[in-house]
């Protein structure tokens, strides 16, 4: 059976502004919307209502791809819609159902029921700040909550037992994932019900760090570890009634599954265009970081095949319910070359593993002077990394050191050879004089070049930079604020 992924051609409408416009429902109609875009309305997408929680008119809707006949057990992923959206929205705003068509797993889109607000804990203060448990739409319940009563919780467990029972689903490759709101939801399932996953993913929405750790900064945890993908947006806020700003919040949140999956070694860094990945071993369970530049708040289209290929397709639980990690269908591999520098640090972080500079990298202004007595213009600011670090890096078979440590000489594989002198903004490569982005500069007796000019100018190499991080790469790879805090904080941290 063919099993190609198919992008069908739609209808564009950017003249509807409606938050979910109900036009798209079984339409070929697609819109950029929230930051998001759409996919045309699958046609095996089906609508089911019921009750299925004792009290509540309940809709779901099923994706069931063409090459299931129900001879062996498949995977079946439940899909969170974000607040004020329904399950088919989440099912045109992903794509779940191109990945199952692909890969024949199962796709279940609940909706949080005629409100589109999931019930999901708060902390007081956070009660406080919204409209209100009791104003229309606002549907939250504050800690202490009972989760064996929270209304959602139990219609998911519910739904997961029906699908169980009317297809052949593979128990131990049950995942959860969700967008805002559903993230919210997905990240409260995990909390209390990690067991009944293999795997959890969302994007955007965090949660309140003070559902996370108590007050003496304990993980809050009913579920225990579970394989988790957490995928950040660049220019997205959290709610501002949360504790801390957006990158503190996000730091809690990915500290949260540190801890309970026991992360505790460096991750591998991934930088692929856009996508920041940080790629975490847990000796309980792993932990994958996304964050992508230059997005807000929501999720991209192709964030449901990212999660597949890095993480789902590779995690399972056996028949005692223990946390299985096999090679997904893209192993979770950092970049083959890349070198991480922060300002003021001594570490480097060089194709996943840590290094130590001779001095901490210095950031240098080149200035630029108008006229006589005039001011000084900044015209750039440049990550200096000592000479020393450079010859490691680009091989250097020796180099030749004169004037106190004021002037370097370093003969490079493939024959080549660099000079580079204090103050100078004109260095020799290859008895040539070439122009750098600033002048070399003489501290603590080493002599400090600027790295980034080394490796676009003279290797080709892409290089990217975010808070005074440098990643440069091989290829094509935009930093990302977050990944830049991670690499700061987490990585390269002297403190």
């Amino acid at each position: 059976m063919d099993r190609k992924i198919v992008i069908l051609p739609g209808t564009p409408n950017d003249e509807n502004r409606e938050f979910l416009p109900e036009a798209i429902k079984g339409s070929d109609m697609v819109v950029n919307e929230n930051g998001n875009n759409s996919q045309v309305y699958p046609a095996r997408l089906t609508e089911h209502t019921g009750v299925v929680v004792e009290g509540m008119h309940n809709t779901w809707y099923e994706y069931v791809p063409a090459s299931y006949d129900g001879t062996r057990q498949v995977p079946l992923i439940i899909s969170m819609h974000g607040g004020l959206m329904t399950g088919w929205g989440q099912a045109v705003y992903s794509s779940w159902t191109l990945v199952a068509d692909r890969e024949g797993f199962i796709v279940l889109f609940p909706n949080a029921c005629e409100r589109r607000f999931w019930t999901v804990e708060c902390d007081a203060e956070q009660l406080k700040a919204a409209t209100g448990p009791n104003e229309e739409g606002i549907f939250l319940n504050p800690p202490p909550a009972d989760p064996g009563n929270n209304p959602h919780m139990k219609l998911v467990l519910a739904l997961i037992g029906q699908m169980k029972s009317k297809y052949n689903i593979d128990p131990g490759r049950v995942f959860i994932q969700g967008m805002s709101m559903g993230n919210l939801m997905t990240s409260q399932m995990a909390r209390y019900h990690a067991p009944v996953f293999a795997g959890k993913a969302g994007s955007a929405g965090p949660a309140d760090p003070r559902l996370l750790f108590d007050g003496k900064d304990e993980v809050i945890n009913q579920g225990g570890p579970l394989a988790v993908w957490q995928t950040r947006l660049e220019l997205d806020e959290v709610p501002p009634h949360y504790p801390g700003d957006s990158a503190e919040v996000i730091k809690r949140n990915r500290e949260y599954w540190k801890r309970i999956n026991r992360c505790y070694t460096l991750p591998e860094i991934k930088i692929a265009g856009e996508d920041n990945l940080a790629f975490y071993k847990g000796e309980y369970a792993d932990l994958v970081f996304r964050d992508v530049k230059n997005r807000d708040h929501g999720q991209t289209i192709d964030d449901a095949e990212i999660v597949w290929d890095y993480l789902f397709s590779g995690v399972s639980r056996d028949e005692q319910g223990r946390l299985v990690h096999t090679e997904p269908n893209i192993p979770r591999q950092g970049d083959g070359f890349a070198i991480a520098i922060a300002s003021g640090s001594a570490k480097v972080y060089f194709n996943n593993t840590l290094v130590r500079m001779s001095g901490p990298a210095l950031k240098h202004q080149k200035l630029k002077y108008h006229g006589l007595n005039g001011n000084a213009i900044i015209r750039g600011e440049y990550l200096l990394v000592p000479a020393s670090f450079v010859a490691d890096v680009f091989g250097g078979e020796r180099c030749n050191i004169s004037n106190e440590g004021q002037s370097v000489e370093m003969f490079l594989r493939y024959g080549r050879t660099l000079q580079f002198t204090r103050g100078s903004i004109g260095c020799v490569v290859e008895n040539r004089v070439y122009s750098m982005l600033c002048e070399a500069v003489f501290k603590d007796g080493e002599l400090y070049l600027p790295i980034q000019w080394i490796c676009q100018r003279l290797f080709n190499y892409h290089v990217s930079s975010c808070e005074d991080v440098l990643y440069i790469t091989d290829h094509h790879a935009e930093l990302s604020f977050h990944m830049a805090r991670l690499i700061r904080d987490e990585i390269l941290n002297d403190s």
